[in-house]
């Protein structure tokens, strides 16, 4: 079995390598290619992902390229976790919004709106490329704005499903909390890519979530950086993402006053690299769990594996709507606990949603619809009247200021601006 991982230079990527060394018999990959232009990181993250799996006694093959359409070639299934404009944009995303006092935020908002349009096009090329080198490769995608993108795919007829790490995490601290194996933990995880809230967690067929609340709700609001009250009051458990809805002008006086998560990123990233460069090295280190994407690597296993072994087993996905929350249309991309199999992802049946959550669903969807034709079609109305649909934007005089800031910004990756 082969796999390509687009973005593979990536400081990410020996946390996905170590759980293909660990979980070979769930997905016995032999040939991993490693595909980035960044030729001095993939060296040093190709190296270190090697001797990971020397290590755990993998035979599997570790290459690395910066020709896509030789790294994808043959592949079973290619992974896409790049970011165009790197760090460097990141860094934009999250400052410019906060000017108009709008939250900065690489995945929601303005910030989340100019890197669906950095993007978008990039991602389409490439799964164009893949489809015309081995049209029946699955694409997994983790590329952020994970719902647009998938959108963007599905929309363009690509073998794809989208992942995000969200509801794997969820799962093994609840699992943790109530001691217990994370696959007896079942959560009714609904909503949007970022955008969701766990209804249920069940174990044994029966909801422990109302427990959970009372034995362990300081640590979960903790967690999530919100109020117990608000937790106790929902009867949810919402996404950290929420937090820039529930408690946006506070967030943004936060991000005011201390250093983007860009610049911890990049000061990470720069110490990841200086520890992937020893050629001792030969696990992931410590730091990696600080960079974010906890348990990325088991859910793209077990997504991965499930997509080419047919096991209908359910897993939490990125895929179209088709039906399952009636309010949205069929297009939209969801994310909800679906059967994965050689036919894709196949969303389970959700429990009608209530007002309180249903109405920032459909809300974000129209965005996200007006976003993807920003994307594709380009052009400074379209990019104004997404803004414009954004929850967390919403008022004329900021969408004007901040469609000027994002075509200022990202003139260099927008080849219609």
């Amino acid at each position: 079995m082969k796999l390509a991982v687009v973005g593979g230079g990536s400081t990410y990527t020996p946390e996905l390598v170590d759980g293909f060394a660990r979980l070979r018999d769930v997905l016995p990959v032999t040939e991993l290619v490693l595909i980035d232009p960044a030729a001095d990181r993939l060296e040093l993250v190709g190296g270190l992902s090697r001797r990971i799996l020397a290590r755990q006694g993998h035979p599997g093959r570790v290459t690395w390229t910066a020709d896509l359409d030789a790294g994808v070639d043959g592949a079973d299934a290619v992974l896409l976790q790049l970011r165009v404009g790197g760090q460097a944009a990141r860094e934009q995303d999250e400052t410019w919004p906060l000017e108009c006092g709008c939250v900065g935020q690489e995945t929601t908002g303005a910030g989340g709106l100019a890197k669906a349009l950095r993007t978008v096009p990039v991602v389409l090329d490439i799964a164009e490329r893949v489809r015309r080198r081995n049209p029946g490769a699955w694409i997994v995608d983790f590329t952020n704005p994970v719902g647009i993108v998938t959108r963007a795919l599905l929309t363009a007829g690509h073998r794809a499903v989208g992942l995000c790490n969200v509801a794997i995490g969820f799962q093994r601290k609840f699992a943790k909390l109530l001691g217990v194996a994370p696959g007896e933990v079942e959560l009714e995880h609904v909503g949007l890519n970022h955008l969701t809230w766990e209804r249920a967690v069940r174990v044994g067929g029966q909801d422990v979530l109302p427990r959970l609340l009372a034995e362990h709700g300081e640590a979960i609001a903790a967690d999530l950086r919100m109020p117990r009250a608000l937790l106790d009051r929902l009867g949810v458990v919402p996404s950290y993402y929420l937090r820039y809805f529930y408690a946006h002008d506070a967030v943004v006086e936060e991000l005011r006053t201390k250093p983007s998560r860009a610049a911890e990123v990049a000061a990470m990233e720069r110490r990841l690299l200086a520890l992937y460069a020893d050629p001792a090295l030969d696990e992931k280190p410590e730091l990696l769990a600080k960079r974010g994407g906890a348990f990325y690597s088991e859910a793209a296993v077990a997504l991965t594996s499930s997509l080419l072994a047919d096991t209908g087993d359910v897993q939490v996905v990125n895929t179209f709507n088709n039906g399952t929350l009636p309010f949205l249309p069929d297009d939209a991309v969801v994310e909800v606990p679906a059967t994965i199999g050689a036919h894709g992802a196949r969303p389970l049946p959700v429990r009608p949603l209530e007002p309180l959550y249903s109405g920032l669903v459909a809300g974000v969807t129209a965005y996200e619809q007006l976003a993807l034709e920003a994307a594709l079609k380009g052009g400074r109305g379209r990019v104004f009247e997404a803004l414009l649909a954004h929850p967390l934007i919403g008022q004329s005089a900021y969408a004007d200021r901040l469609t000027d800031e994002l075509l200022a910004h990202n003139r260099e990756h927008l080849a219609w601006a």
